[in-house]
C-alpha cells in the first residue's frame, strides 16, 4: 500500500472511530458539549494550518505557472478555455439543482412537520447585500499583504496573474526570481505533505465532536434532504465525467481516482481549502503539466464552486417550500 492509499485508509478509520467515540461521549459523559468543544480545537487547529499554507502556495504556483508559459497569448488562450468550462459547469450545476429540488420538493415534508420559526424571526445571522460595484472593487486588492493575511483567494489570483504576466514579459532578467519562487512552491508542497499527515486526526476530532454534541440523530436529521442533495451531486459528477470522457477517454477514471483523497478530506473537514494542495498533487501525478495545473486550479477555486452552487439552490428552494412561498 503506497503512502497516498495509506492516508486515505487512515482518514476512513478516523471517520469511523469519530462516530464510535462521539456516540460513547454523547451517551456516557456528563458534559458531552465540553468534549465537543475540546474536539473542535483540534479541527480548528488543522484548518488554520491549511489556511496558513494556502496563500503562499497559490501565489507561488500560479506565478511560476504563468511565467513558465512565457507567452501572454497562451495565458489568455488557456484562461479563456478554463473560464468557458467553469461557466458551463456552473450553469449545469445550478440548472440541475433547481430541477431536482422542484422534483423532490423536500421542503413540503418540513412544512408538514410544523414548528417552523416565524418568517420574521431573527436568525442571528448577520447578512449584507453585495452590489456589482463592491464585487468589482473587491477583485483587486488594495494591498497584496492584506489579501494574503485574509486569505482572499480571488485577490491573490488577480495579483498573481499580473505579477506572473509581468515576469514573463521581462524575460531572462526575471529568471532568478522565478527560480526562487519555484523553490518556494516546492517548499510549500513539502510543507503541505507534513500538514496532511494530521488529516486523519482532524477528521476524527470533527466527527467525534459533532456526534458527541448532537448524538447519532444528527446523521439522520434532514437525512432525506441531504440524500436528495447528494444524489444531485452524484448526477452532476456523472454528467461532468461524461463530458470529460469526451476529451480524455477512459483516462478520466484515473483522474477521478486521483481526486478521491482530496474529495474525502474536503467532505470530512467541510473545507474545500483542505483539498487544494492534494488536488494539485493529484493533477500533476495524472500528467497535467505543473504550469497548467498551477494556473487553472487556483482560478477554479475562485470561479467555480459547483457543489456550493447546487447546495444554494437546494437550500433556498427548500426554505421557500417549507414556508409555502411560491415562485412566480
Amino acid at each position: 500500500m503506497d503512502k497516498r492509499n495509506r492516508l486515505t485508509t487512515y482518514i476512513l478509520i478516523g471517520l469511523a472511530l469519530g462516530i464510535v467515540v462521539g456516540y460513547i461521549a454523547n451517551t456516557n459523559l456528563a458534559d458531552p458539549k465540553g468534549f465537543a468543544e475540546t474536539m473542535s480545537l483540534v479541527t480548528t487547529l488543522f484548518l488554520r494550518l491549511i489556511k496558513m499554507i494556502i496563500a503562499p502556495l497559490v501565489f507561488a504556483t500560479l506565478v511560476v505557472g504563468i511565467a513558465k508559459m512565457g507567452d501572454a497569448k497562451e495565458v489568455g488562450r488557456i484562461g479563456v478555455k478554463a473560464l468557458g468550462w467553469f461557466i458551463i459547469a456552473s450553469v449545469i450545476s445550478l440548472s440541475l439543482g433547481l430541477v431536482l429540488v422542484n422534483l423532490f420538493r423536500p421542503g413540503d415534508a418540513m412544512a408538514a412537520l410544523g414548528n417552523l420559526p416565524p418568517v420574521g424571526a431573527d436568525s442571528g445571522i448577520v447578512t449584507s447585500g453585495l452590489t456589482l460595484k463592491e464585487f468589482i472593487t473587491h477583485l483587486v486588492p488594495s494591498s497584496i499583504v492584506d489579501g494574503m493575511a485574509k486569505n482572499e483567494i480571488l485577490q491573490i489570483v488577480v495579483f498573481s496573474l499580473f505579477f506572473g504576466t509581468a515576469a514573463a514579459a521581462v524575460g531572462a532578467r526575471a529568471t532568478p526570481m522565478i527560480d526562487a519562487i519555484d523553490g518556494v512552491a516546492h517548499v510549500m508542497l513539502k510543507l503541505t505533505g507534513y500538514v496532511m499527515n494530521f488529516a486523519p486526526i482532524a477528521v476524527f476530532a470533527a466527527v467525534a465532536g459533532i456526534i458527541a454534541k448532537s448524538g447519532l440523530g444528527v446523521l439522520s436529521t434532514y437525512g432525506v434532504f441531504m440524500a436528495q442533495f447528494y444524489f444531485g451531486i452524484a448526477l452532476l459528477w456523472g454528467i461532468l465525467i461524461l463530458i470529460g470522457m469526451a476529451f480524455l477517454g477512459p483516462r478520466v477514471l484515473r483522474l477521478i481516482a486521483e481526486l478521491r483523497e482530496p474529495t474525502l478530506l474536503a467532505f470530512s473537514t467541510a473545507s474545500s481549502e483542505a483539498a487544494f494542495p492534494k488536488t494539485l498533487e493529484g493533477l500533476e501525478r495524472f500528467g497535467v503539466k505543473n504550469r497548467l495545473a498551477a494556473f487553472v486550479l487556483p482560478i477554479g477555486y475562485s470561479f467555480t464552486l459547483d457543489g456550493s452552487m447546487m447546495y444554494c439552490t437546494f437550500a433556498t428552494v427548500f426554505i421557500a417550500q417549507a414556508y409555502g412561498i411560491a415562485f412566480p
